[in-house]
């Protein structure tokens, strides 16, 4: 595995608010590096004191802190988002880099399931460890690891904020009808 990140090198923060509460992005020079979704339903204050704690240097906000937050607004209030936004990749594995590369290219509104992505990468047996990297992603959304679903269609788990009906509220919000 990578090295870890400095918590030193994360030095910039953005909040974005949404109809669920305050969510927050933060991002180092290489660019960003972690997503706070909304679902929690924290004030601002409180997820910017969440922030600090993790990360006490980020204390100002940068253009890509801004432009990742409002798009992430704009993705939260409805409206199909492409996130060019530079993203720090330097505390990725490889696997997990290729990974994170095939579920940023399904589409809004789709889904594939942890073998497909497998498959896409060139590891068909490699399931699981697509669901660990999924469970690893410090970008949710922006890496719209929300759109891997289990072989049969269900929801298999979610770590971001509100796990599993979170994951089901984004895909709703997207259009994706779901098994019941």
């Amino acid at each position: 595995m990578k090295g870890t990140r400095s918590v030193e090198s994360v030095r910039y923060r953005s909040l974005f608010e949404t109809g669920l509460g305050f969510g927050g992005v933060t991002a180092g020079e290489k660019g960003v590096v972690g997503v706070f979704l909304p679902f929690s339903g924290e004030s601002a204050d409180v997820l910017a004191k969440r922030i600090s704690l993790l990360y006490p240097f980020a204390v100002n906000e940068n253009r890509v802190t801004r432009e990742a937050a409002i798009s992430l607004h704009n993705y939260f209030v409805g409206e199909r988002v492409s996130f060019d936004i530079p993203i720090d990749r330097s505390c990725f594995t490889q696997f997990q880099d290729e990974v994170y590369r095939a579920v940023s290219c399904i589409p809004y509104g789709s889904v594939k399931s942890y073998g497909e992505i497998a498959s896409l990468i060139g590891r068909p047996k490699a399931a699981r460890g697509v669901g660990a990297a999924m469970a690893r992603n410090s970008l949710p959304v922006i890496i719209p690891c929300h759109r891997v679903v289990g072989s049969s269609g269900n929801l298999t788990g979610y770590s971001a904020a509100g796990g599993v009906s979170s994951k089901k509220w984004l895909l709703h919000m997207e259009g994706v009808s779901l098994p019941e």
